[in-house]
């Protein structure tokens, strides 16, 4: 049976502000319903395990559509997957085949340098298996470190959250760092489409995609990677 893990933030605040943020809900559910309707099993994890926060932003009502309402109200989306995500110590790698991990700003804060979300990514690659990754949870690539001391990123076709798009956001002095800058000068091939419009980059059983709008394209590129 083939089955996908989601990686999720347990960070409801961002680092220099005093601004609620966690997990953008798009980019959960969107990537979640594909998974679901090729009929692959998900399990949830964060770097803590327990409660996952979303941020309040995804919440409103222009940035809602079907999808989002659907897992929003799911009873077992919000009070399993969100209230008691699984720890990284309670994961085997081996059981999964795609590992997902999905942004919003409270990712910024705990995915860059968690070792552990790191090796288990690396297994599940290792053993054949897919790497995606959408918007801010692009960064958890980071944290990503070869045998041999390389950046896992370094030389690989990616995308991640723009500066273009953090600068229209208005957080550019706010956030911790900016993704599209880390990226780069940790060896990334960096590619980028129009401000918030979906863009997907396929580099061998690495996906990744730009921002929330990007979250369906890249589950859809990862369905097809499984094909292959």
């Amino acid at each position: 049976m083939t089955k996908a893990l989601i990686v999720v933030t347990n960070n409801p605040k961002f680092e220099k502000l005093y601004k609620a943020t966690g997990i953008w809900l798009q980019e959960v559910a969107h990537f979640n319903k594909v998974m679901q309707d090729n009929d692959i099993d998900v399990d949830y994890v964060s770097p803590q395990g327990g409660y996952v926060p979303i941020d309040p932003l995804s919440l409103a009502p222009d940035a809602m559509d079907p999808v989002d309402w659907e897992f929003y109200l799911d009873n077992d989306f919000r009070n399993q997957h969100l209230a008691k995500s699984l720890s990284p110590q309670e994961i085997q790698p081996t059981d999964y085949q795609v590992v997902y991990f999905a942004g919003g700003h409270g990712a910024m804060t705990d995915f860059p340098e968690n070792k552990e979300l790191a090796s288990i990514a690396l297994t599940i690659y290792n053993n054949d298996g897919i790497i995606a990754a959408n918007c801010i949870g692009v960064s958890a690539l980071l944290a990503i470190k070869l045998v041999d001391g390389h950046r896992f990123v370094n030389g690989r076709k990616l995308t991640s959250f723009t500066n273009d798009e953090e600068a229209l956001n208005g957080l550019t002095n706010d956030v911790k760092f900016l993704p599209e800058d880390e990226l780069k000068k940790a060896g990334a091939h960096f590619e980028k489409e129009e401000a918030f419009k979906s863009h997907v980059v396929v580099d061998g059983r690495l996906i990744t995609g730009q921002n929330a709008n990007s979250a369906t394209a890249v589950g859809e590129a990862v369905i097809k990677g499984l094909l292959k």
